[in-house]
């Protein structure tokens, strides 16, 4: 129950942030390498997308019916999506450099961390492969962390 609600939290932080920077205008840059960043995180979390097939979205954590995804973006990551959430947020908020855009993409970041804690307690208890997959895939960044 906890874990949901705390899931829940995480989700509300990561879109609050997400649309604020997005309507105070701190999200979107021209400036190419920002491009580029959130274009691969477009890319990230659509590959993401596409690997979970037709397994819905909870506003809470909820693991789905079927088998541990581990194909796709989830060979080498663990969370390919908040990882493209995080990726595309914090190359806009740099290039804007205002205290607002840092503070709601710490938001964002935080949400998604709150959001992937819940998650992989709630799929170690769903899938007992989970504690194996976790130990040879990093949470976000391949090789990293």
């Amino acid at each position: 129950m906890w874990l949901r609600l705390w899931s829940l939290c995480g989700f509300l932080a990561m879109a609050g942030g997400l649309v604020t920077l997005f309507a105070s205008g701190n999200l979107i840059s021209l400036n190419p390498t920002v491009v580029l960043a959130q274009t691969a995180a477009l890319v990230l979390a659509l590959w993401a997308r596409y690997s979970l097939g037709r397994r819905s979205f909870h506003l809470t954590a909820e693991p789905t019916q079927g088998t541990l995804v581990t194909t796709g973006p989830y060979r080498i990551i663990r969370h390919p999506i908040y990882t493209a959430a995080c990726l595309f947020v914090w190359p806009g908020a740099l290039a804007h450099h205002s205290l607002p855009a840092f503070a709601l993409t710490a938001m964002v970041t935080v949400g998604a961390v709150i959001r992937m804690l819940c998650e992989e307690h709630l799929l170690a208890k769903h899938f007992p492969e989970y504690m194996g997959y976790a130990h040879v895939t990093k949470r976000m960044i391949p090789y990293v962390v």
